[in-house]
């Protein structure tokens, strides 16, 4: 990839790193500052939905974007840092599920309708996405394991995949803080408050910490090319 040339990934990673950590801050603050707190049973509803974006950031983009950065951001041996993305992907897809699940009991405790917007349709495949990635990694390259031929063929595709599928996810976040925002907003927040720009600001910040994801995926681990790998040679 003749524009990273040159270029590791290694300070994207640490870069990624601070953004998610900021990201997993300002949505607890939103969350628990602004919106109430967190709460698995309550009578205020509003309680129970707001672990849906704090599980589906910190469980879902975030732990999901750290899995991703495993390979290239960790020491130790291949296998290690294999057995790492995996389980990383697997607490993501966890968390994901108790955050959809948050959602829908606030939609029914509170007599809402489900699945009739943009977010929870992208939202929905995005996770099935996400769940038919981790079970084709798990089968493919750690249990039982396909042939070596195998492996490297399809070792392209399940990284490109891998990157739609986490792009989809911080697309379908944006349009989550979108439209829960539009909602206060309709219901009296001030636009121009403080709330209002915490939220917008945290979805801004989730974009950076994406973007910073899939570019220190792509980038070489270093500035040495890897053994059994040739640049392709410019025409």
């Amino acid at each position: 990839m003749a524009g990273l040339v040159g270029v590791t990934a290694a300070p994207f990673t640490y870069v990624s790193h601070v953004l998610g950590l900021a990201a997993a801050v300002l949505v607890l603050v939103w969350c628990v500052h602004f919106r109430g707190g967190l709460a698995f049973v309550a009578v205020n509803k509003n309680l129970i939905f707001n672990l849906h974006p704090v599980f589906m950031l910190i469980g879902f983009i975030i732990i999901g974007g750290e899995a991703i950065m495993s390979y290239k951001g960790l020491p130790g041996s291949k296998e290690v840092k294999k057995l790492i993305h995996l389980i990383l992907h697997a607490i993501a897809i966890v968390l994901a599920v108790v955050g959809i699940w948050a959602a829908f009991k606030y939609h029914n405790d509170s007599g809402i309708a489900n699945l009739y917007s943009l977010h929870s349709w992208v939202g929905l495949g995005t996770i099935s996405l996400y769940a038919i990635q981790w079970i084709f990694g798990f089968i493919t390259f750690f249990f039982p394991g396909a042939a070596p031929s195998l492996r490297r063929n399809a070792l392209p595709w399940h990284v490109l995949f891998g990157l739609f599928v986490y792009i989809l996810a911080i697309a379908t976040a944006e349009l989550g803080f979108l439209e829960k925002l539009t909602f206060l907003q309709n219901g009296g927040l001030a636009k121009y408050g403080t709330e209002a720009f915490l939220v917008n600001f945290t979805a801004l910040v989730v974009i950076f910490f994406g973007a910073f994801v899939v570019v220190s995926a792509v980038a070489p681990a270093s500035t040495e090319e890897p053994q059994g790998y040739v640049p392709i040679a410019e025409s």
